[in-house]
């Protein structure tokens, strides 16, 4: 039995020892505007991969999404934090967050522009299988990569985490070329029950693959352990709503990617 147990955690660290993940910073463009994206993946992976765009909530790039790249470099992928706010241009309170998001919220053609560049940036790394794309976003990041389908980008799926559903042009959906799953916070007071129905309707009218997890609960930002944990602030971590919905884009990987 012990030599059992030894053999296998000779596995575990073998494993983990062969795992690389390399991290940089990237600098691309959209029009005249300079963006500054984060890039990670497994050196220890041979041969083309799928790519994974992962976009960031209302703050603009932080270690947050940085952290989540690796993860998924860490699961196999070629992971891309992309920019949407350009090199250098950050919040670091709500105030100028919520200025900053309103202005991408309110030109959907930019905010799609943008993240178009961040997807035609991972589409052409050596490295990644461009007909395996996926892209990921969190709070202002999920509405972001939701547009992205919209616009009728050539990804395999969406997923929406704790973001808003809530689009100008619900006649767009009929664009969507991949499946969409959003995991949402039962109880968010960021997304109404109109703009909830108003999404279902709209993935039903254009005949969309998609699925939609409600999470008991929780609130808005439930996978982000930075945001506390009162929920009667309207956003706050939730442990179990944060695995089980990393889980579930597990889940809708293995099914995109099969």
């Amino acid at each position: 039995m012990r030599t059992l147990i030894r053999f296998c955690l000779f596995l575990i660290l073998a494993a983990t020892a062969r795992a690389e993940i390399h991290t940089e910073v990237v600098t691309y463009k959209q029009g005249d505007t300079t963006l500054e994206g984060y890039l990670a993946y497994d050196t220890s992976v041979k041969g083309k991969r799928p790519g994974v765009l992962v976009s960031h909530q209302w703050t603009g790039l932080t270690a947050y999404e940085k952290k989540r790249a690796e993860m998924l470099a860490q699961m196999g992928y070629v992971a891309l934090a992309l920019d949407i706010y350009g090199k250098g241009v950050r919040a670091d309170n709500q105030a100028d967050a919520a200025k900053l998001a309103g202005q991408y919220k309110s030109d959907r053609p930019l905010l799609r522009a943008r993240a178009t560049a961040g997807l035609d940036l991972l589409i052409n790394n050596a490295l990644v299988d461009s007909k395996r794309i996926a892209a990921i976003g969190y709070c202002f990041g999920g509405t972001t990569v939701l547009e992205l389908a919209r616009s009728g980008a050539d990804v395999a799926g969406v997923v929406s985490f704790h973001g808003g559903l809530a689009t100008p042009s619900p006649q767009d959906a009929k664009n969507i070329k991949g499946k969409v799953l959003v995991c949402h916070g039962a109880d968010d007071p960021f997304v109404p029950l109109k703009e909830l129905n108003a999404f279902e309707a709209e993935m039903r009218d254009a005949k969309v693959d998609w699925q939609l997890v409600s999470y008991g609960n929780s609130v808005h930002g439930f996978t982000m352990a930075q945001a506390g944990n009162d929920n009667s602030k309207g956003m706050a971590y939730n442990e179990k709503a944060d695995q089980r919905s990393w889980q579930a884009m597990k889940d809708f990987f293995a099914e995109i990617f099969k």
